[in-house]
C-alpha cells in the first residue's frame, strides 16, 4: 500500500471560548486535525489559569492542521466569522476578557492577505452593524492547552457549550 504525502498548513482562530471554537472546525472534510491552546500573550508555556487572570495577554486559540487541496483557507475564514461575533472586543457573549478576543493569527503573507480580503468583504456588507474588531497577527509560539481541554465537547458528546 502507497501512503500519500500530504502537505498539510496550519491556520490559528480566537473566537471566544475555544472548545465551542474547536468543535465547529474538527468536524470539517479537510481538518485533518485540531488542537486548542493559547497565542499572543508574553508568558511562555502559560496555564489555563494564568491565562484566565487575563495577565498573560493569550488568546484562547485553535491550531487547525488543514489540507489545502481539500479544503482552503479562505473556506477555514468563512467558518471562523459564520462563528462568532467579530465585532465584540475582548468578548464573546457571557465570556469576558482579553483572552476571548477575535484574532486571526496568520501563518504567511498569503494567509494575511486572504484575511484581509475577507474582512473588506464583510466591512463592505451590512451584515454586522458594529465595526469588525478582528485582530490580524502574525503566529507567534502556539502553546498546546491542558490535555483536558482538547475536544473537550466531543468527549462529552455536545455540540455547544451553552
Amino acid at each position: 500500500m502507497v501512503k500519500t504525502q500530504i502537505n498539510s498548513e496550519l491556520a490559528d482562530f480566537g473566537g471566544g471560548c475555544f472548545w465551542g471554537v474547536e468543535e465547529v472546525f474538527r468536524k470539517i472534510p479537510g481538518v485533518i486535525n485540531t488542537k486548542v491552546g493559547y497565542e499572543g500573550g508574553h508568558t511562555d508555556n502559560p496555564t489555563y489559569e494564568e491565562v484566565c487572570t487575563h495577565t498573560t495577554g493569550h488568546a484562547e486559540t485553535v491550531q487547525i492542521e488543514f489540507d489545502p487541496k481539500e479544503i482552503s483557507y479562505m473556506h477555514l475564514l468563512d467558518v471562523f466569522f459564520e462563528n462568532h461575533d467579530p465585532t465584540q472586543v475582548n468578548r464573546q457573549g457571557p465570556d469576558i476578557g482579553d483572552s476571548y478576543r477575535s484574532v486571526i493569527f496568520y501563518h504567511d503573507q498569503k494567509q494575511q492577505a486572504t484575511a484581509e480580503k475577507k474582512i473588506k468583504e464583510l466591512e463592505q456588507t451590512d451584515q454586522y452593524q458594529d465595526p469588525i474588531a478582528t485582530q490580524l497577527i502574525a503566529a507567534s509560539t502556539f502553546w498546546k492547552a491542558e490535555e483536558y481541554h482538547q475536544e473537550y465537547l466531543h468527549k462529552r458528546n455536545l455540540n455547544v457549550c451553552r
